[in-house]
């Protein structure tokens, strides 16, 4: 009888099987089996926190999948990762096949490993234990956390700031950052500073440079020097001065490797040294840890990278202090291993650092079995484990004070020159907003005291003080670690989040806040201050890491919490939209109308002259509009679609003239889902007839459209010319999802690059032989002479004739059919069947008809019979009854845009 282990996926399931051997039967749950359904009421607060959970198609396979080999099993290892989530994920497996009544009798077994090697696994299966119950306790409280936060905070949201996404626990918090970094780079006023240089020569004739630091027997601070007058004054006086060695200071100083890699060092590190965001960071080391394929044996290369512990195991450190003595000699080994400890906030050190399985298997011999993301942070992972068990690297530092005749003007030469590289030989560690220290590597000449020296040149250089940097991925992780905000699992889905939100954008590897994301932050903070409140936040997650201890008890943490929180979601219930917007414009105002350099006033309306601009707010989210709506109608987005920021149109509806052809007017409007072109008006008396409009494509902004590229536009689709092959005329236009060229009812997607104006037949030619790699022209139906086709379907080839389809049969391949064969499953195959007054098609055989891309239709279901009942005569509508059902059809919107919210990795809801 074989028993049964159960890893979160299939790579490692491989891995597994491979050391354990044919007595075990080793399974993936491909990572959660089972969640909260994403609906209000999943997680219940006056039930003491009960909570449903569901298995989604997927689970549901996976489960069953486990729960067949189970059954003839003796034991259950539950071998998921050695987190929270991992344990958590056992849970539900445990938690899944007991509702089955399968394991009954069986004896159900934890095992973690924090490496994939033979001998970890193999030591893990012999040393098993149970469930760690706190640990899932605190797994459940988070959830219950995040959850409750994102399902009662984004409906506040969606009715108080329409346009906006969702909120979630730390996701908001980790926005606030963002955007109170890009407030303070706005209001950042520039200072001018003035350094003062000198170049001096020693009477051996070495030449060395020195800064001024002392004037008229007064240090210097920054800004002491604010103007050129100043600065050329002190500059001209270094320069009519004598100057001697005053004082020469030689030290030596020490600098210590870093610490082997923890998740958040590990995402900053790749982030400044390899440029890989920390999303493809974690999965580039998931494939790192599961396993790579070393000449026909898989083997986990790197240990568990969800971790916040810089220590290694002993037999680890053992195995690199070795290394570095056979291969740098034993003045790069220290006398004793060095020790680590954490200096991030609330850091848990339950797990290693990251560090290679085995530091024997080095990059160059790796190189031929990774790819190239996977070799570089293989490498970085490497490099930095090992000289973490380095010997220091030595400076030799020294500080030469020069000073006039009078000892009242002093300007100091610094110097640091490496003595010994120690661990700098290996790895030198990234930096963040911070400049190399100029004077590394820089030699001073040998002087003595008293010596006089020769001036030979003095500059006076003009510096301005610089805003603080915008947060890169690397020091938005640091600065959450730094302030215990996320875990090791969560910061790269929070960063994820950020984006896919359309609240932040990256440009040069720096975030800068969408007007969403600040609209957002405004509103929290303005009216839920508490909860995107960083130390509130910190807080909430030490209380976390006591459940996970075993100090806390995860419902009396909820109880707390859901007390005040939801009291705080009651105080919003009467806020009108027109507080929101009072709060929202005070907050943001400088941000929406910057000072005019002029001196104007910034809210002044650009349209009608005598209006003020001021935030508004809308069914599709916030605009800039004009106080004297609806006379003047000047708007401006604040966000675009795609979450860029929208300064298009600043004259409401623009003429760009008029067509040459039609005499009508061109104009560039706004509607309710953004920038539309229109030639000519509607005519009053027929409403039927509607004048020419179309869609702006992305990349082209409404307030810089020219007449030609309009008149362009409206003319779509237009005429590219005859295929080569079939003669068939190929045409380019613009459509609901983009642009595409189109031959008979065959289309090809363009690229978002594409010019639909001006693509060439080539481009369409080449668009169009991707589809029709999947369709082949058989000739003409007799009947009408429509095309007969013959289609790659993504449930197997089929023929078509117009809306007619047939499925080939089962092994035909679509190169094998020939046109008798399609009429004949035509005919057979296909009927019509009528529907709702319109005539349609079905195939008279058991399976679904295929559409044109291949999905087959699911059959219909045969409505159940009504229930005869007696008529009721209508009941009288009262003003009441109207509003009450008003209010009962709002509620049921909200309801159901509720019930499509989804929750990532416990951070996010929305």
């Amino acid at each position: 009888m074989t028993d049964v282990v159960v890893v979160e996926s299939p790579a490692k399931a491989k891995t597994i099987n491979k050391y354990l051997g044919d007595n075990f039967i080793v399974l993936a749950s491909f990572g959660h089996v089972r969640d909260l359904p994403p609906k209000d009421g999943s997680v219940r607060p006056d039930e003491n926190f009960a909570m449903d959970w569901q298995t989604d198609e997927r689970g549901a396979k996976q489960i069953a999948t486990i729960a067949k080999a189970v059954k003839n099993a003796d034991t259950l290892y539950l071998a998921t990762d050695p987190d929270r989530e991992g344990e958590a994920i056992s849970w539900h497996v445990r938690a899944a096949l007991e509702e089955k009544n399968l394991l009954r009798g069986k004896n159900v077994q934890r095992v973690t490993f924090n490496e994939i090697t033979k001998s970890a696994v193999q030591t893990a299966m012999a040393n098993p234990r149970a469930l760690d119950q706190p640990l899932i306790d605190a797994y459940m409280a988070r959830r219950a956390l995040d959850y409750l936060v994102g399902f009662t905070l984004s409906p506040v949201l969606w009715r108080k700031l329409p346009g906006s996404r969702s909120a979630g626990r730390v996701q908001s918090v980790a926005l606030r950052l963002i955007c109170e970094r890009e407030a303070e780079i706005e209001v950042f006023k520039s200072r001018e500073y003035w350094s003062i240089t000198g170049a001096f020569a020693t009477p051996r004739n070495a030449a060395f440079s020195a800064r001024l630091t002392h004037l008229d027997g007064r240090k210097l601070d920054q800004f002491d020097l604010d103007n050129a007058e100043k600065a050329h004054a002190a500059r001209d006086l270094v320069a009519s001065s004598a100057f001697s060695v005053r004082s020469v200071e030689r030290k030596k100083a020490k600098r210590n490797p870093p610490a082997p890699f923890t998740t958040s060092t590990l995402q900053q590190e790749a982030s400044r040294k390899i440029g890989m965001s920390a999303q493809t960071t974690m999965r580039t080391a998931q494939q790192l840890y599961e396993g790579v394929d070393l000449g026909g044996e898989t083997v986990g290369l790197i240990t568990y990278m969800r971790t916040d512990g810089v220590t290694m195991a002993a037999e680890a450190v053992t195995a690199i202090r070795a290394m570095i003595g056979e291969s740098y000699g034993a003045p790069y080994l220290p006398e004793k291993p060095r020790v680590y400890s954490s200096k991030a906030k609330n850091a848990q050190e339950a797990h290693e650092a990251i560090r290679p399985t085995d530091v024997s298997r080095t990059p160059e011999s790796m190189a031929r079995h990774l790819s190239g993301e996977q070799m570089r942070l293989y490498e970085l992972v490497w490099k930095r484990a090992v000289a973490s068990q380095m010997q220091s690297a030595e400076l030799d530092q020294v500080v030469a004070d020069l000073t006039d005749s009078t000892g009242r003007t002093t300007l100091r030469a610094n110097g640091s020159i490496i003595a010994f590289d120690g661990f700098l030989k290996l790895y030198t560690e990234g930096r963040d907003d911070t400049k190399t220290d100029d004077d590394e590597g820089r030699v001073l000449p040998a002087m003595s005291e008293g010596e006089r020296l020769t001036t030979r040149g003095v500059e006076a250089d003009q510096h301005f003080t610089q805003p603080p940097p915008r947060f890169s991925e690397a020091s938005l992780v640091k600065r959450m670690e730094e302030i215990g905000i996320g875990r090791p699992s969560t910061y790269a889905s929070i960063l994820t989040v950020l984006r896919d939100r359309n609240y932040v954008r990256l440009d040069a590897r720096r975030f800068i806040p969408e007007d969403r994301g600040r609209l957002v932050t405004a509103f929290l903070t303005s009216f839920f201050e508490r909860y995107v409140d960083t130390d509130f936040t910190a807080t909430l997650e030490e209380q976390l890491d006591d459940i996970s201890d075993g100090r806390a008890d995860w419902h009396d943490i909820m109880a707390a919490f859901w007390r005040d929180f939801s009291a705080a979601v009651a105080q919003t219930k009467d806020l009108k939209i027109s507080d929101v917007i009072d709060a929202l414009d005070e907050d943001l105002g400088s941000h929406f109308f910057p000072t005019r350099e002029d001196g104007g006033d910034p809210r002044q309306c650009t349209a009608c002259g005598t209006g003020r601009l001021g935030l508004r707010l809308g069914k599709f989210g916030a605009f800039i509009g004009c106080s004297n709506y609806p006379t003047c109608q000047f708007t401006r987005r604040l966000v675009a679609e795609d979450g860029g920021e929208g300064e298009t149109l600043k004259e409401g509806m623009k003429s760009l003239g008029q067509d040459p052809e039609t005499g009508e007017e061109v104009t560039v409007r706004r509607g309710p889902y953004g920038l539309y072109l229109q030639r000519g008006e509607a005519d009053p008396e027929n409403k039927k007839i509607k004048p020419k409009r179309t869609t702006i494509p992305k990349g082209l902004e409404g307030d810089k459209l020219t007449l030609d590229q309009a008149l362009g536009l409206l003319s779509l689709p237009r005429k590219l010319g005859p295929h080569p092959e079939t003669g068939e005329m190929i045409e380019a236009g613009l459509g609901r999802f983009g642009p595409y060229v189109k031959m008979g009812a065959i289309f090809g997607t363009l690229d978002a690059d594409d010019d639909v104006l001006t693509v060439g037949l080539n481009r369409a030619i080449d668009s169009l032989a991707k589809k029709m790699a999947s369709i082949r022209t058989l000739g003409a139906h007799p009947k009408d002479g429509a095309a007969v086709l013959v289609r790659k379907g993504r449930f197997g080839p089929y023929v078509q004739h117009g809306q007619v389809v047939a499925n080939l049969a089962k092994g035909q391949s679509m190169d094998e059919v020939t046109f008798d064969d399609a009429l004949a499953l035509l005919a057979e195959k296909g009927k019509p069947l009528k529907a709702k007054g319109k005539a349609t098609t079905r195939k008279t055989s058991t399976k679904a008809a295929a559409s044109d891309d291949g999905e087959k239709a699911a059959p219909k279901k045969k409505a159940a019979p009504k229930a005869a009942t007696a008529k009721k005569p209508a009941a009288k509508k009262t003003a009441a009854t109207t509003k009450k059902t008003a209010k009962t059809e709002t509620d049921a919107k909200l309801a159901r845009k509720t019930r499509k919210a989804k929750t990532t990795d416990g951070e996010d809801v929305g």
